[in-house]
């Protein structure tokens, strides 16, 4: 398997990090999940724009361009034998003394892994999956808003209580916030649908602000579909006409089956994916061949 560290794509077991990197050490780092299409990477600007912005928060001194990003994606593909893959792109913090810093990292580490995408076919895609309520909550961000950081306990141990709740096979699971709020899932943002308006949790719960979110909100208003961002409750989900999760790996993918904490579960819609989950899916892939 071949990854690309530092701008040179070498073997994964060549591949060697400091133990001083400051992205083992302390967890500074932060990195960006996103898909192929064709061999182009899709949305990779805002990708990047996203990763940039964390990293000068954090004092992070990594400015890569668009085209070297593409341009070893393209090498890194090709050596794994790959046509289009799974992406992703960490940039940790760098070497640094043991202790916490003063001053900025001027030399961060960068790293580029790609593997095959899932595969799944789009009748059992638009069968949906089911949606469990976790009793996990989402802890709040270390700064104003969430970055999409190496500090990923709080997903570990939603997906540990998740497999743990003999959930059904590919389901995904539900945070709230800790007053109770709709939060994300543990590697989606979601969605639903009630009398043909699109709602969704606000940024302000302290949620990922979604690549894959903000597109299909920016879908949705060229469909001429009301759109609302706001605070909402379990109850609201379970009254929805339709639920989807979006990531930039999976798409959207259509919520079937809504199981509480206790294992009751609730049947969305006729048990299918429903006409906004796929009207949006088509538009979404028609912008995927743009990319």
């Amino acid at each position: 398997m071949k990854v690309a560290l530092n701008g040179s794509i070498v073997e994964a077991s060549e591949a060697v990090i400091p133990v001083y990197d400051h992205g083992f050490l302390y967890g500074l780092g932060l990195f960006e999940t996103f898909r192929t299409y064709g061999g182009s990477p899709y949305l990779l600007e805002r990708h990047l724009d996203r990763l940039l912005a964390g990293c000068k928060a954090l004092g992070i001194r990594y400015e890569p361009s668009l085209e070297d990003v593409k341009r070893l994606l393209t090498e890194l593909l090709a050596a794994s034998s790959l046509t289009d893959g799974y992406v992703r792109l960490t940039v940790s913090a760098g070497a640094g003394e043991l202790g916490l810093p003063s001053g900025d990292y001027e030399q961060p580490t960068e790293l580029i892994m790609v593997k095959e995408l899932p595969r799944i076919t789009d009748e059992a895609l638009l069968r949906g999956k089911e949606l469990r309520l976790l009793g996990t909550s989402r802890n709040t961000p270390e700064g104003d808003i969430r970055f999409k950081s190496l500090h990923y306990m709080n997903n570990i141990i939603a997906k540990r209580e998740l497999q743990a709740a003999g959930a059904s096979p590919g389901a995904e699971g539900l945070m709230l916030t800790r007053d109770g709020w709709l939060a994300e899932g543990i590697v989606s943002n979601v969605f639903f649908a009630r009398d043909g308006i699109v709602y969704t949790p606000d940024i302000e719960t302290g949620i990922l602000p979604g690549i894959t979110r903000k597109r299909v909100l920016e879908l949705a208003s060229l469909a001429g579909v009301e759109t609302k961002e706001g605070l909402f409750r379990w109850k609201q989900l379970l009254s929805a006409d339709e639920v989807w999760l979006t990531n930039s790996i999976q798409e959207l993918v259509p919520v079937t089956l809504l199981t509480d904490s206790e294992g009751n579960s609730v049947q969305v819609g006729a048990g299918g994916a429903g006409p906004l989950t796929r009207k949006l899916l088509a538009m979404y892939r028609e912008d995927t061949g743009d990319c």
